[in-house]
């Protein structure tokens, strides 16, 4: 008896559902450009459809607007960072500054390959999408506040241990932190050099380790 090849075997749903998966990737991705050719507001469904050859009844298939299209873009910007955050990143992870600096580096590293890894993300972001609606500016400034309570329970852990300083501003000292991670990755928009935005990524980490450990 002739065995089935495995492509009789695979799933039929399976090439459907990573040629879903690759039609809304190139959905967002033609948004994006079209975002950047034309700004947000001036953009329509049109012009997204048309670059990609499809009707607006596949558009709406897979998003409910352009604008959701961007949520779903902070959606999957927010889960990738959780996840880079996981197990052995977490805020108590760490309990030596050893390992606090260990832990920083493998963050930045991490968060440097999310942010870079589409700048056109970054762009949309930083530079537009505080202009689009009240609820978008809301909801990325809660973003902001998220990054700020995160970092401050890594520096609370720290100071709770002993091996960062005592007396630390934790909750100043976090939104300090934010505000150099955007710094950064607004430089590695202007200037993509890889040696470049690895060196600036280092002193941010030295700053987080060596500024706030305990002498």
């Amino acid at each position: 008896m002739t065995k089935p090849s495995p492509r009789a075997t695979r799933p039929a749903g399976s090439a459907m559902q990573r040629h879903k998966a690759e039609l809304r990737r190139e959905i967002i991705d033609t948004a994006f450009v079209c975002f950047a050719d034309k700004g947000y507001h001036a953009t329509g469904i049109a012009d997204i459809a048309g670059q990609l050859g499809i009707g607006h009844g596949t558009f709406y298939r897979y998003f409910s607007n352009k604008r959701d299209i961007i949520d779903h873009v902070i959606d999957d910007l927010a889960a990738r960072i959780i996840d880079a955050l996981g197990t052995e990143n977490a805020p108590d992870a760490a309990t030596t500054l050893d390992e606090y600096r260990a832990q920083i580096d493998r963050i930045g590293v991490a968060l440097t390959g999310i942010l870079t890894a589409d700048r056109r993300v970054a762009q949309l972001l930083l530079f537009h999408a505080t202009g689009i609606d009240d609820e978008l500016t809301q909801r990325l400034y809660g973003l902001l506040d998220t990054a700020d309570t995160l970092t401050a329970g890594y520096l609370d852990h720290g100071v709770e241990l002993g091996y960062l300083r005592a007396d630390l501003d934790t909750a100043n000292t976090a939104r300090a932190v934010t505000g150099m991670l955007i710094a950064g990755l607004v430089h590695s928009l202007r200037d993509p050099d890889e040696s470049a935005i690895a060196a600036l990524n280092q002193a941010i980490r030295r700053l987080l380790v060596d500024g706030v450990r305990k002498d």
